[in-house]
């Protein structure tokens, strides 16, 4: 009987990139770019007298985030991994200049942004993700017959995972620090970790998330709203509330792409909340479309990642296709109202020039993995 595992001792040739995957995220951004259209205009219209103001920032990012997975999906995934360590102090440092006046930028009490040349704004924490996958997949690549020692195989590994965690809260982003951790965790129960390790670095993170909720009246209150949705209705509870009505409106077919106005009483809807107007517009054939596409992308993703017969690209994908289908899983629970509301953006679909190049970035990895050929191996699978 064959045995799959995520890291296959016999070598797979990849005839080159999968074109499945390919094509469900050109799906995946085209239905963004349309919903955006027709979720925006009329909050666009109002903020800055051009109904298509969303959907040109949005083009411009996505032709950049393209460029971007081309560079990926081409590049030698051997050279990325010699500049790990680059890439991870790089970016922690785009993390760290968030704090530095001048150069970050508060928005809402939190200083996530930093200014860049000819972008308004970049939110690091969104690189994170980027850095925290490949740190942890050359770690695990170089470590795996280390494991059963938690000071050489896990310890340094949770510890470059902290630092990123760390920064991000004190950015003020605990979705954010929260959902890196949750990727972490899913790389370190892939790669091997002794359950027993991983159930207590679980433990650990949950025990510190719960802390840090009751830390801060504002999370405290949005705990509370979440539990308690009829309180507060034109206040913490207005957003989700309006989702929900804009959901119900959509029936079973929906209202159609010109036809969504009730999305317009949700806040930045062209945000977080972009999957409401999909759902006004489409109805429940839509929500099954979206959900159906997300599927068969997650299935595509995950199957490269047990199909790589090399660890350190192996564990890339895997946090690759983790990162995508986590987070838009997270992004739905949140707008249906089953999970309390975060700033975690829907990828491919919510307006935002940092969520939509790094979301690129991560397919472009993904692309790169599935055209791996097994006799590009050098200095063998399991260093």
């Amino acid at each position: 009987m064959n045995e799959y595992s995520v890291f296959p001792q016999k070598p797979v040739d990849a005839s080159g990139y999968d074109i499945s995957l390919i094509a469900s995220i050109a799906v995946l951004l085209g239905l963004g770019l349309v919903t955006l259209f027709s979720s925006s205009t009329g909050h666009a219209s109002r903020i800055f007298g051009d109904p298509l103001y969303f959907v040109k920032r949005q083009s411009i990012s996505i032709g950049i985030g393209l460029i971007f997975l081309f560079v990926f999906a081409w590049m030698d995934l051997n050279i990325l991994r010699k500049l790990t360590p680059a890439v991870f102090i790089g970016i922690l440092t785009l993390c760290i200049l968030t704090f530095i006046p001048g150069i970050g930028v508060a928005r809402n009490g939190a200083r996530r942004w930093i200014r860049l040349p000819f972008f308004s704004s970049f939110q690091p924490s969104e690189a994170a993700k980027i850095a925290v996958i490949l740190f942890l997949a050359n770690f695990f690549a170089k470590k795996h017959d280390k494991l059963d020692n938690p000071i050489v195989g896990m310890y340094p590994a949770a510890v470059g995972v902290l630092i990123f965690v760390g920064v991000i809260f004190a950015q003020s982003d605990f979705s954010s620090a929260v959902f890196l951790g949750f990727i972490a965790l899913s790389m370190f129960f892939i790669a091997g970790v002794r359950f027993k390790w991983f159930l207590l670095f679980f433990i650990y993170g949950a025990a510190s998330a719960i802390l840090v909720i009751f830390s801060t009246s504002f999370r405290v209150k949005r705990l509370i709203a979440f539990f308690r949705p009829e309180l507060d209705v034109s206040g913490i509870n207005y957003q989700i509330r309006a989702s929900c009505r804009a959901i119900s409106a959509g029936g079973f077919w929906g209202s159609g792409i010109s036809g969504a106005d009730r999305i317009n009483a949700i806040p930045e809807v062209q945000a977080d909340f972009i999957f409401a107007g999909w759902t006004e517009a489409m109805g429940f054939f839509g929500v099954l479309i979206y959900l159906l596409l997300l599927l068969f992308f997650s299935v595509r993703a995950f199957g490269i990642a047990l199909k790589c017969p090399d660890r350190f690209r192996s564990l890339c994908a895997f946090g690759c296709a983790v990162a995508i289908t986590g987070q838009s899983l997270l992004n739905l629970a949140v707008v249906c109202g089953a999970l309390p509301t975060t700033g975690i953006p829907l990828p491919f679909f919510s307006s935002g020039g940092s969520s939509v190049l790094i979301t690129l970035c991560l397919c472009g990895i993904l692309i790169n993995i599935s055209g791996y050929k097994a006799d590009d191996i050098s200095g063998g699978v399991y260093e």
